[in-house]
């Protein structure tokens, strides 16, 4: 299984992010890969921008108060439905 850390490299430096692999930790020698990311944070920033505007789309015509009944209208979401090709 790969595991995935954050960090950021600096010349011959590497400044992690969160926390360091116990592996390097333990003075182990370790392959890494390098995935070059430009403008992340700005991409992130547009997605939780769209996310916040289309949560407040949803509050905005009411939320769940527009659900008379809440529970029943769950159970109709959940209930099985006949499969494609199938009777």
């Amino acid at each position: 299984m790969l595991e995935k850390y954050q960090a950021t490299i600096h010349g011959e430096t590497i400044t992690w992010d969160n926390d360091v692999p116990a592996a390097i930790k333990n003075g182990e020698s370790v392959k890494v890969v390098i995935t070059l990311s430009d403008n992340l944070g700005q991409r992130s920033k547009q997605d939780t921008l769209r996310a916040v505007a289309a949560l407040q789309s949803i509050a905005d015509r009411g939320g769940i108060k527009t659900i008379p009944d809440p529970v029943k209208w769950q159970r109709e979401m959940r209930e099985d439905r006949p499969l494609h090709g199938r009777k």
